[in-house]
């Protein structure tokens, strides 16, 4: 349900809401908040409530740092782990400088921005994600190692899966939040998880992204367990990533995922680093059912999109090299701008891989465009590009580049 102001005012009065998390996400996508009491909820509103923002990566420095948290009334959700007496609900929200201008390095802003622009050109995209994520033993580690949860493999069934209870209780957590899992089961790696999500739109879908890792880590933690989201936790076993579904309709109905898919194609080299921003995301890339070639297919998990079996609204492409680290509305964003782009020239994909890239040796792979193989080469890719600097805001683009290359301030524009 979307609430309007009124509502939410209604909410917390009738619902012995105490505090109130205002949520809100630094440009590599690491949640923030702050809390309020309940009393601070119409000056939020009004005003918006200031923060010292000079610490949160990528948002500046000491010379300028205050900016203003306004919530969005549509994405509050109660936090059912809370205690039920005073409880406490969170809103994420849209950042602005003092003088009401928007933030530009407010990635939901970005987000929001493309849905803005496919609206206007006339197309409505929706998004479902599927997030990857390994549990482990909440216990002393020793030189480094780390126990995961079991040694169950994909989609096996407890009793080897001890997992299923937690992925049982994340599942029910979320629907009381409003946000709809759509199936879950244990993946490859030993102790790992995947759940996905039904589509909806860009927004929400992002909104729900980032709740579904809080979710996961709040109650992996109930359970005497650690949730890891990082891209390679185990060297030798499958990493996690974080498959974004889309598909696109217009007034006249589904779209043709032909030159979205062409368009996502031509970019993804310079998309890379903001779907893949750690080193260890290219450990990940070119194994264990991860792309590492700039690929398409029905069907074939070895491609880079796969055009899974549906039929009518349910058909869709699925971008596989996303990983689970990435900022979800960045992600979102630039598939948006790709498939945009594809849309407008009416781009044409190459011919299909019909091929196990996994099994096929270097001739079958030797004319295929390839996937960054480092964190460094997605950065200089992501610096000559122009259509990451028309769609990456400054502040954004100086940020992920001085992360991998340290060559760069971070300084807003």
């Amino acid at each position: 349900m979307k609430y309007t102001d009124q509502e939410v005012r209604q909410f917390v009065e009738e619902e012995d809401v105490k505090f109130i998390r205002l949520a809100f996400c630094d440009v590599f996508g690491r949640p923030k908040n702050i809390s309020i009491m309940s009393s601070e909820l119409e000056r939020a509103f009004r005003e918006g409530i200031a923060i010292d923002a000079w610490a949160v990566e990528g948002f500046g420095g000491y010379d300028r740092s205050d900016l203003f948290l306004h919530p969005d009334p549509g994405t509050l959700a109660i936090l059912p782990w809370r205690p039920e007496h005073g409880r406490v609900v969170r809103m994420y929200c849209d950042i602005t400088w003092p003088d009401g201008t928007p933030f530009e390095c407010d990635s939901r802003r970005v987000l929001r921005e493309a849905v803005r622009e496919a609206a206007r050109r006339g197309f409505r995209f929706r998004f479902g994600t599927e997030q990857e994520f390994y549990l482990f033993r909440d216990e002393p580690e020793e030189e480094g190692a780390r126990t995961p949860y079991d040694r169950a493999g994909y989609m096996d069934i407890g009793p080897e899966d001890r997992c299923e209870n937690i992925r049982r209780e994340i599942c029910m957590t979320l629907e009381q939040m409003g946000i709809e899992p759509e199936s879950s089961h244990h993946e490859e790696g030993p102790g790992q998880n995947e759940i996905d999500f039904r589509y909806c739109d860009a927004l929400k879908s992002a909104d729900d992204a980032m709740t579904f890792r809080n979710v996961v880590q709040a109650i992996a933690g109930r359970n005497g367990a650690l949730a890891d989201f990082s891209p390679k936790p185990l060297p030798d076993r499958p990493g996690n990533g974080m498959h974004i579904n889309f598909s696109v309709s217009s007034r006249g109905g589904e779209m043709d995922l032909g030159p979205m898919t062409a368009g996502i194609m031509a970019h993804i080299r310079e998309m890379t680093l903001f779907l893949n921003q750690v080193p260890e995301s290219y450990l990940r890339l070119g194994s264990h059912m991860a792309p590492g070639t700039i690929t398409w297919g029905r069907e074939n998990r070895s491609v880079l999109v796969r055009i899974p079996a549906a039929f009518g609204k349910h058909e869709r492409g699925e971008l596989r090299s996303p990983d689970a680290s990435a900022n979800p509305y960045l992600a979102f964003g630039l598939v948006i701008w790709a498939c945009l782009d594809g849309l407008e020239k009416g781009l044409q994909a190459p011919p299909e891989t019909t091929v196990n890239l996994f099994r096929a040796g270097e001739e079958a792979l030797r004319d295929l465009g390839r996937l960054p193989a480092t964190r460094e080469e997605a950065a200089r890719e992501a610096a000559e590009s122009a259509f990451i600097r028309e769609h990456v805001p400054a502040g954004i683009l100086a940020s992920y580049l001085d992360r991998a290359l340290g060559s760069m301030d971070g300084k807003r524009d």
